[in-house]
């Protein structure tokens, strides 16, 4: 589902086309923090995935779990494992009320709870599992697009190194007595992505510029990545380039905005999301 500015939302079915336009001679500009409007009308650049100024960055992140400046939050939190693909596990915590939905926005193609309880407690589990299991706490979304198109099409596989983790976590000692273990039940997203079958992405979208378009059929779409199928083959776009934009409605099936072939390098100084 994607939402424009004023509400109105667009459903994303497989086969739908998606097209948009940038308005000719706009800037990015930031888009405040919130749920207040940046003060300084600042201008942002086009391939920032963050789409504020440094001033409202720093807002939104001034009450923030992730950053660790909401220590006192009272609502029970899960600790996860997420799986993006052979080799890439994670662990994070997310508040219980949310359910799943930090495992989609993430894109992980299948999860499971390992336990819930008070955000220290599950912070502190956090960390115990980074140390002792040697996996992160983050994957860079480049890492995660590359292996979309090669996943296991079985889900039993797709489930098996998450379970193994699960044992290896679940035997620690050290784990706080305020968090509940949680049974191991992998969850697997591969058809609520469409990852299924999906084709190999030949770039992605690196930014959006005044004046262009963006046109393709949705093949899948994971995360904040949507996989268009273009003239050119298939592309991804990253959503969280189109905040602070300008949009107009497209008909047609262009794509003139900048594309980062894949095994093209990154250009210095541009990073993926936090998580």
């Amino acid at each position: 589902m994607l939402v424009w500015d004023g509400g109105r939302r667009s459903a994303l079915t497989w086969g739908k086309r998606v097209a948009f336009g940038v308005a000719e001679g706009g800037v990015r500009g930031c888009v405040g923090a919130r749920g207040h409007a940046c003060p300084l009308g600042a201008a942002v650049p086009g391939r920032g995935t963050g789409a504020r100024c440094e001033e409202c960055a720093r807002l939104d992140r001034a009450h923030s779990v992730a950053a660790d400046t909401f220590a006192d939050d009272p609502r029970p939190y899960h600790v996860y494992l997420a799986w993006f693909g052979p080799g890439m596990v994670k662990v994070g915590i997310t508040a219980r009320e949310r359910g799943s939905a930090r495992l989609l926005e993430q894109g992980a193609v299948c999860f499971t709870w390992l336990g819930v309880g008070p955000l220290m407690a599950a912070r502190r589990t956090e960390e115990l599992l980074r140390a002792a299991l040697r996996v992160p706490d983050r994957i860079p979304y480049a890492e995660k697009r590359a292996v979309r198109a090669a996943l296991p099409g079985d889900a039993a596989d797709r489930a098996r190194e998450v379970a193994a983790l699960y044992e290896r976590a679940v035997a620690l000692p050290a784990w706080p007595e305020s968090l509940v273990r949680e049974p191991l039940r992998v969850v697997d997203h591969v058809g609520v992505f469409g990852l299924a079958g999906v084709p190999v992405a030949v770039g992605d979208v690196s930014e959006l510029v005044a004046g262009g378009a963006v046109g393709g059929e949705l093949v899948a779409a994971a995360g904040p990545d949507l996989h268009l199928a273009t003239g050119g083959g298939v592309v991804v776009l990253d959503t969280r380039l189109m905040p602070g934009w300008g949009l107009v409605p497209a008909t047609g099936d262009e794509l003139t905005v900048p594309v980062r072939r894949h095994g093209e390098a990154q250009a210095p100084g541009v990073q993926d999301g936090l998580f």
